[in-house]
């Protein structure tokens, strides 16, 4: 599921201020919510050195468990930007109420469907299936399942399009309902490469070895802090997409080879250029 940044505008007066809660929070560094550097995991420092890094990320701006799968539904294989731009359309054009979705005249539904890429036909179907589940199956509000168990709110949050355990538990973790250390594609693989966890047979159980090989890396107070596990969460998306790249990783630049497993394991390869490229031929 993909990080909403700074570009979700809230729908809601509570959203708002849950979120200005949140940037407030996010105000301070990474770095500095935890104890003294001495006393730190080492990935802590990691994501303190991503921090300085990156610097500070823009918080999320809804806590809003239905406008974060609308977001991640409106719009397929594009850019952040343009996932944007069909969420802003979505919400300034038709709403974001399972209500004002449903009597959205057909066309103008796939008019903003068509911002977010290819298959808008489909994309307005999952909008309108979305809308119909809320109001069938949660009576309106989906909010109510943040105060669910864990284990019940992730069942109730895979019901819809494009949701699986990585992406109920983002939602669990940026409403600050449940504190999970949820990651996403890009953040668990430069996570994989620094050698938290292993590239399993499919992509959940990766996921997990992530997870459980990071777990004894968080203090009592971080486990606990909503605020430093966004950051994480947001810092290691940010340096999959920027530096640590599915293709091609621009590993030179990196701030975290000297502890990466994937650029001692490749870093003859890796300095010699693309990371697809061949060793020469010997003469």
């Amino acid at each position: 599921m993909r990080a909403i940044g700074s570009y979700i505008k809230c729908a809601s007066a509570t959203c708002s201020e849950k979120s200005t809660d949140l940037a407030s929070s996010l105000s301070r560094s990474a770095s500095s919510l935890k104890s003294s550097h001495m006393s730190q995991t080492s990935f802590q420092k990691i994501i303190a050195q991503l921090e300085k890094t990156y610097g500070r990320p823009q918080p999320p701006q809804t806590s809003d468990p239905l406008e974060m799968i609308l977001f991640e539904n409106v719009a397929y294989l594009v850019s952040d930007e343009r996932r944007e731009r069909a969420f802003n359309a979505l919400r300034d054009q038709i709403g974001l109420k399972p209500t004002d979705i449903l009597s959205a005249a057909p066309d103008r539904l796939l008019e903003v469907a068509r911002v977010g890429g290819m298959r808008p036909e489909d994309r307005a179907d999952k909008l309108q299936f979305i809308a119909r589940t809320v109001l069938s199956e949660f009576q309106g509000d989906l909010r109510q399942i943040l105060k669910w168990p864990v284990a019940r709110a992730k069942k109730a949050l895979k019901k819809f399009p494009g949701i699986g355990d990585p992406g109920a538990e983002k939602i669990l973790l940026f409403s600050r309902a449940h504190p999970i250390f949820a990651l996403e594609s890009n953040g668990l693989r430069a996570l994989i490469r620094l050698g938290f966890g292993e590239e399993l047979k499919n992509y959940a159980a990766t996921y997990r070895s992530a997870q459980e090989a990071v777990k004894d890396q968080l203090t009592s107070d971080s486990v606990e802090d909503y605020v430093w596990l966004i950051c994480a969460h947001l810092l290691l998306r940010r340096h999959g997409q920027e530096l640590c790249k599915r293709t091609e990783p621009i590993c030179t630049s990196c701030p975290l080879t000297e502890n990466c497993r994937y650029w001692r394991d490749n870093s003859l390869r890796l300095s010699r250029g693309k990371i697809g490229a061949k060793p020469s031929p010997k003469k």
